[in-house]
C-alpha cells in the first residue's frame, strides 16, 4: 500500500471520530438537527478540502524525490565515470527518501574528490611549468580538461619531485662549476666578455637556466679557462726558473732576491708581467756580465757530465766549453748544451740514479776490501769489526741485485731506443766487468807484493836475524811458562851453528850463536854468552803472537772473491 493511501485512511479515520465528538456536543448544546446537519456538511467539505491538499502536497514530494534520485544517479553516474571508481549501488531495499538521501551524499562526496583532483592537478601542472622552464625540459603531458585518476596524479607527483631532484643536481653543479670560473677568472684578471658568461656569473643564481646545454657550455668555459691558467702557470713556472738559474750564474745577493720575493709565487697578470720585467733585466745584466755566465754554465756542465757519465772524449767532444771568447754566441751555444743535457738526463734519470748507486756500492765495497785486508782492525773496540763484516756481508748480497737489475733495465732500454747505453764512453755491463777485473788483479798485485815482502823478510832474518818485536797492549796479560821457554832455549842452543841464528815459532826474542862474531865496525870481537835455563823478560809474548797469528790465518787469508 501506498504511504498517500494510508495517510488517508488514517485521516478519515480521525475526521471520523471528530465529527461524532462535535455531534455529542451539539446534542447537548441543543443545537437543532437540520443546523447540525448543516455543520456537519460544512465540516465534511473543509476536510475534504484538506485531505486533497495534503494529498497533492504528498504526490508533489514524491515527484520531487523521483526527479532528485534521478538526477542524483545520473550525476553520480557522471562523477564515478570521471573519477575512474566504480558507480554507487545501494545495498538492500530502502524507501524513496532515504534513496534520494544516500544518492544526494554520495554525489556531496563525488563532487568533492573531483574538486580536490582538478586543485591538485593545476598545482602540479603549476609546479612542473615552473620547473621545466628553469630546466629548459618540455612540460608534462596531461589533459587538463579531464579529472585525473589516482594513478595518473601519482605518476605525475612522481615527475615532479624527479624534476626538483634534477634541479637541485644541478644547481648544484652549477654552483661548483661557476666558483671555479670565478676564481679562474680572478687568477686571470679576466673580465666577462660575453652575455653568457655574464649571465653565468654575474647574474642572480636563481635566474640561470640549468639546462644540459648550459651546463655542458659551463664546463666547456672551466675547460678553457682552466687551460690558460695552466699555461700561464706554466709560462710563471718558467719565468721563475729562468730567474734562478740567472740569480744563481750572476751570483746576485740573498737582499736583491727576496726585493721580489713577492712575484716568485702565483700566476695572476700582474705577477706574470713582474717577472718578464726581472727576467728582461737578468737578461741584460747577463750580456753585461758575458764571462761570468759562461763560466757558471760551465761548471754546470761539468755537474751534468759526472751524473751522465760522459767520458773525457764526450767532454771534448763540445768544443765551445774549452773557448776563451766570451761572445753572445758561445753563450747561446753553452746555453744550448745545457738544455740539450738537462733533458737528456731528465729522460734517463731513473737509469743514471741506478748507476751512481751502483757507484756508491762498488766503492763501500772497496773500502771495506781494503779494511779487510788492515791487520789493525783487530784492535778496535766498539763492535766496529762486527758492524763491518755485517755490512760487507750485506754487500755481496745486495750487489749483484743491482747489477742484474741494472742490466735488465738498460737492455730493455737498448731495445727501444736501438742504441747502446754507454758510462764514460763504453757499455755499462763492459764497464762493471772492467771494474771487476781490476778489483781482481789488485788483489792478486797485493797478494804478490805481501808474499815477495814476506819472502825477503825471511831471507834478511836468516842472514841477519830478526829484531825483538815489541810486545802490545796485551804483554803484561800472557801467562808465563817458564818450563816452556827453557824447553825452546835449549832446542835453539843445540842446533845453532856458526854465524846462524833460529827465529822462534812465535815471533819471541832471538837467541843467537855462541860463536863470536866479528862487528862491523872491526873492533874486538863480542863474545855471546849462552842462554841459561832462566825466565826470559820476552817470554810473555808467546800467547799474544799466537793470538794474532790465528787471527791472520783464519780471517786475514780469506779475502773476498769478486761477486
Amino acid at each position: 500500500m501506498r504511504r498517500s493511501e494510508v495517510l488517508a485512511e488514517e485521516s478519515i479515520v480521525c475526521l471520523q471520530k471528530a465529527l461524532n465528538h462535535l455531534r455529542e456536543i451539539w446534542e447537548l448544546i441543543g443545537i437543532p438537527e437540520d443546523q447540525r446537519l448543516q455543520r456537519t456538511e460544512v465540516v465534511k467539505k473543509h476536510i475534504k478540502d484538506l485531505l486533497d491538499m495534503m494529498i497533492a502536497e504528498e504526490e508533489s514530494l514524491k515527484e520531487r524525490l523521483i526527479k532528485s534520485i534521478s538526477i542524483c544517479q545520473k550525476e553520480l553516474n557522471t562523477l564515478c565515470s570521471e573519477l575512474h571508481v566504480e558507480p554507487f549501488q545501494e545495498e538492500g531495499e530502502t524507501t524513496i527518501l532515504q534513496l534520494e538521501k544516500d544518492l544526494r551524499t554520495q554525489v556531496e562526496l563525488m563532487r568533492k574528490q573531483k574538486k580536490e583532483r582538478k586543485q591538485e592537478l593545476k598545482l602540479l601542472q603549476e609546479q612542473d611549468q615552473e620547473l621545466c622552464e628553469i630546466l629548459c625540459m618540455p612540460h608534462y603531458d596531461v589533459d587538463s580538461s579531464s579529472v585525473p585518476s589516482l594513478e595518473e596524479l601519482s605518476q605525475f607527483r612522481q615527475h615532479v619531485a624527479t624534476l626538483r631532484e634534477t634541479k637541485a643536481s644541478r644547481r648544484e653543479e652549477f654552483v661548483n662549476i661557476k666558483r671555479q670560473i670565478v676564481l679562474c677568472m680572478e687568477e686571470l684578471d679576466h673580465t666577462p666578455d660575453t652575455s653568457f658568461e655574464r649571465d653565468a656569473v654575474c647574474e642572480d643564481e636563481d635566474a640561470f637556466c640549468l639546462s644540459l646545454e648550459n651546463i655542458a657550455t659551463l664546463q666547456k668555459l672551466l675547460r678553457q679557462l682552466e687551460m690558460r691558467k695552466s699555461q700561464n702557470e706554466a709560462v710563471c713556472e718558467g719565468l721563475r726558473a729562468q730567474i734562478r738559474e740567472l740569480w744563481d750564474r750572476l751570483q746576485i745577493p740573498v737582499e736583491e732576491r727576496e726585493a721580489v720575493a713577492t712575484v716568485m709565487t702565483g700566476s695572476k697578470a700582474k705577477v706574470r708581467k713582474a717577472l718578464q720585467l726581472e727576467v728582461d733585466r737578468l737578461e741584460e745584466l747577463k750580456m753585461q756580465n758575458m764571462k761570468k755566465v759562461i763560466e757558471a754554465i760551465r761548471v754546470e756542465l761539468a755537474q751534468y757530465w759526472d751524473q751522465c757519465f760522459y767520458s773525457q772524449e764526450q767532454r771534448q767532444a763540445f768544443a765551445p766549453y774549452y773557448a776563451e771568447d766570451y761572445t753572445e754566441n758561445l753563450l747561446q751555444l753553452h746555453d744550448a748544451e745545457i738544455v740539450r743535457l738537462r733533458n737528456y738526463y731528465e729522460l734517463h734519470k731513473e737509469l743514471f740514479e741506478g748507476v751512481q748507486k751502483w757507484e756508491e756500492s762498488w766503492r763501500l765495497f772497496l773500502d771495506f776490501e781494503r779494511k779487510a785486508s788492515d791487520p789493525s782492525r783487530f784492535t778496535n773496540r766498539g763492535g766496529n769489526l762486527l758492524k763491518e763484516e755485517k755490512q760487507r756481508a750485506k754487500l755481496q748480497k745486495t750487489l749483484p741485485k743491482l747489477e742484474e737489475e741494472l742490466k735488465a733495465r738498460i737492455e730493455t732500454w737498448e731495445r727501444e731506443h736501438s742504441k747502446a747505453f754507454v758510462v764514460n764512453g763504453q757499455k755499462f755491463m763492459e764497464y762493471v766487468s772492467e771494474q771487476w777485473e781490476a778489483h781482481r788483479l789488485e788483489k792478486e798485485r797485493a797478494k804478490q807484493e805481501r808474499q815477495l815482502k814476506n819472502k825477503k823478510q825471511t831471507e834478511t832474518e836468516m842472514l841477519y836475524g830478526s829484531a825483538p818485536r815489541t810486545p802490545s797492549k796485551r804483554r803484561g796479560l800472557a801467562p808465563n811458562t817458564p818450563g816452556k821457554v827453557r824447553k825452546l832455549n835449549t832446542t835453539a842452543m843445540s842446533n845453532a851453528t856458526a854465524n846462524s841464528s833460529i827465529r822462534p815459532v812465535f815471533g819471541g826474542t832471538v837467541y843467537r850463536s855462541p860463536v863470536s862474531r866479528l862487528p862491523p865496525s872491526g873492533s874486538k870481537p863480542v863474545i855471546t854468552s849462552t842462554c841459561s835455563g832462566k825466565k826470559t823478560p820476552r817470554a810473555g809474548r808467546h800467547g799474544a803472537d799466537k793470538e794474532n797469528l790465528e787471527l791472520n790465518g783464519s780471517i786475514l787469508s780469506e779475502g773476498s772473491a769478486p761477486l
